[in-house]
């Protein structure tokens, strides 16, 4: 009897440990990662001082959006980019809106953007020296293609200080990564631990 008690739970261990690593492993697959954003391009004409053209004051920037998941796809609604004075957001120096479009798993699209700005609002952002720093924040919503079918919409809001200088350029040549306050990372490593505690807890009690 003994010997076919320890056969039993011997087995019913082993499949509580398959199963868990079944989900654990069905859970990795169905982990999403955001798209990674960035600011390529950067230019205001109007702090352009070897410009003849600084009575344009339209804003031109370029972002980079790019999506890391291997086998997702990426629907993202309208990208929303808003741009303020530094370092309080106290004024908006301008806004833009590039549409909803498609994004295929491990592509990148290179979007551009205008926003048309207030000369007198531009002015306050800009030191003495010339230069100026401004505030840029992005918010969006994607939904993750995942074989077929979609995600709920999943929220995106990152931002960056983009400093500019006497020619109205960006002075980071880098892209400028765009990011949020907090952290997913932290949250994602304590999900696996605790997912991995919990099916060690089953196992062996």
């Amino acid at each position: 009897m003994s010997e076919n008690a320890g056969g039993c739970c011997r087995c019913c261990c082993s499949f509580i440990f398959t199963l868990g690593l079944t989900s654990l492993f069905m859970w990795l697959s169905l982990r999403t990662s955001n798209p990674k954003c960035s600011i390529e391009g950067f230019y205001l004409p109007a702090l352009d001082k070897s410009s003849n053209n600084r009575n344009n004051t339209t804003l031109q920037f370029q972002l980079k959006l790019e999506n890391t998941n291997k086998d997702k796809g990426v629907y993202y609604d309208d990208v929303n980019v808003t741009v303020y004075d530094f370092p309080n957001r106290s004024h908006i120096i301008g806004t833009s809106v590039i549409g909803r479009f498609y994004q295929g798993h491990k592509k990148t699209a290179h979007k551009n953007g205008t926003a048309p700005t207030d000369q007198k609002v531009v002015s306050r952002a800009v030191f003495a020296n010339g230069s100026a720093l401004f505030r840029v924040d992005l918010v969006t919503a994607v939904r993750f293609k995942i074989i077929a079918w979609k995600t709920k919409r999943h929220k995106i809001a990152v931002g960056a200080d983009v400093e500019v200088n006497v020619n109205g350029t960006k002075v980071n040549k880098k892209n400028i990564k765009l990011s949020s306050s907090g952290s997913n990372n932290v949250s994602y490593y304590c999900c696996c631990v605790g997912i991995l505690l919990y099916f060690f807890v089953l196992i062996f009690a």
